[in-house]
């Protein structure tokens, strides 16, 4: 008899399981394919691998001679960044199991069925649980025209690329579509951005959406907005027929990549236990279901689907199981994504709140010290506070290293701080946070560097 079982060991699932066993509880993990799920084996480490190998080459095509630094005959082989980006996955996929031998859980690599509430058949065994959690993640969302054509990829299938396409239609402006066309566009190829929304990173502001479509435009990205695929043929290449506003089409390539976010996956299994479905698996914000000591955490439930949030919907649910109170917050979330340059946010949006009721403040990576070193230009730092209060509500960065930055904003949106509480803490100098500091001061027109 298991304390918990956990049905899938993505992010979320892995998570849960080492917290329910660090709470003392007996923990098993059934997983079918590899452990860490979509983001370890087909989004998060080897994406970022794929950016960051290009990233470099992108550095030392652009900046090498003005840092004094002699290249010659710069090139790149697929073999070699596929290499790196297969080393990432296989270390990180390691790590995850190494984590699971330290915490004594007891790992069964295959498809868990449920039977009910408190039994989970796998392969040849039937496992009796306490608890159960679903965390049976998500899979690309497809559909026609697109699953009608032979060979168009998802974001799932780049990652098995053999040679790059000299051409490629990516439909979809969100965040996985950006990255792949940052990717792509990295290494000099053709690349067709379809968004069917207002502008590309749709969830976005609109100025943070239009210094990335300037700085993806600039890189040779031929982006096409408020655009609808009608139909997609494919011969000796792709050619995709869209509508835009005013006129039709005609794009021709030699790969498509559908990149219009993913869906949970929710097998008949989980279906015929009873919980409650809507888009995805509804729970409460203590990660409940409507079944008693049925958990379900991540993309299963069709909210947030980011990595982080699943891992710490994972600790909730282990500490309710644990007999603790613990609820979800999801208030300063941070979302991120890994352009050129990189793009982090988090709390509310500018687009989604009374102008009258807010105030802004705004400071560019042009104007910080540290940027200039870098010969980095692009971006901002957007702060938005209570006009009344001057709490702060919401903020956004783009930057190099913004991705990593993006904690400052979001402990001040979690926490309710104030412009002045963040304004009157000494940022070193010279640091790209500076660039945060001075959209703080902006805000009450103090900004020192602008």
């Amino acid at each position: 008899m298991y304390d918990v079982v956990v049905v899938g060991g993505g992010p979320g699932g892995y998570v849960a399981a080492i917290r329910s066993s660090q709470l003392g509880k007996k923990v098993a993990l059934i997983e079918k394919e590899h452990l860490g799920g979509t983001c370890t084996n087909k989004g998060c480490i080897p994406t970022k691998a794929l950016l960051t190998a290009t990233h470099l080459y992108t550095d030392i095509i652009t900046k090498s001679k003005k840092f004094g630094i002699k290249v010659e005959n710069i090139s790149y082989e697929l073999s070699g960044i596929l290499k790196h980006m297969n080393k990432s996955i296989v270390m990180s996929r390691k790590g995850i199991e190494y984590l699971m031998k330290k915490n004594n859980i007891d790992v069964f690599n295959g498809t868990g069925i449920i039977i009910d509430k408190n039994h989970i058949k796998v392969n040849d065994k039937i496992l009796e649980s306490k608890n159960l959690i679903l965390a049976h993640g998500s899979i690309p969302a497809v559909f026609p025209p697109f699953d009608k054509i032979d060979g168009i990829w998802t974001s799932d299938d780049v990652f098995t690329m053999k040679e790059i396409p000299e051409s490629i239609v990516i439909i979809g402006g969100g965040v996985i579509g950006v990255e792949f066309a940052t990717f792509f566009s990295a290494l000099g190829k053709k690349v067709f951005l379809i968004e069917l929304a207002d502008h590309i990173l749709p969830f976005e502001d609109e100025d943070v959406a239009k210094e990335i479509k300037k700085a993806l435009i600039k890189k040779g990205v031929k982006i096409y907005e408020k655009t609808r695929v009608k139909n997609v043929i494919k011969d000796d290449f792709y050619t995709v027929v869209a509508e835009s506003e005013n006129s039709e089409i005609e794009i021709s390539s030699e790969k498509i990549l559908l990149a219009v976010g993913r869906k949970p996956y929710i097998p008949q299994d989980v279906k015929e236990l009873g919980v409650e479905i809507e888009k995805g698996v509804v729970t409460d914000d203590s990660m409940k279901t409507n079944i008693d000591n049925v958990y379900a955490i991540g993309d299963i439930r069709a909210k947030i689907m980011l990595a982080h949030v699943a891992m710490f919907e994972g600790i909730v649910a282990a500490h309710n199981i644990a007999g603790e109170s613990m609820k979800m917050d999801y208030s300063a979330v941070p979302s991120i994504i890994f352009s050129t340059p990189e793009v982090a946010s988090t709390g509310l949006k500018e687009k989604d709140l009374d102008p009258e009721k807010i105030i802004i403040g705004k400071f560019p990576v042009s104007a910080n010290g540290r940027a200039r070193t870098m010969e980095e230009r692009e971006g901002f730092a957007k702060i938005i506070a209570d006009r009344k209060t001057k709490k702060v509500l919401g903020f956004t960065i783009i930057s190099p290293s913004a991705t990593d930055m993006i904690m400052e904003g979001v402990l001040a949106v979690k926490y309710g701080l104030t412009i002045d509480e963040i304004s009157n803490l000494i940022h070193p100098h010279p640091t790209l946070t500076e660039t945060i500091l001075g959209a703080f001061e902006d805000t009450e027109n103090l900004a020192i560097h602008i």
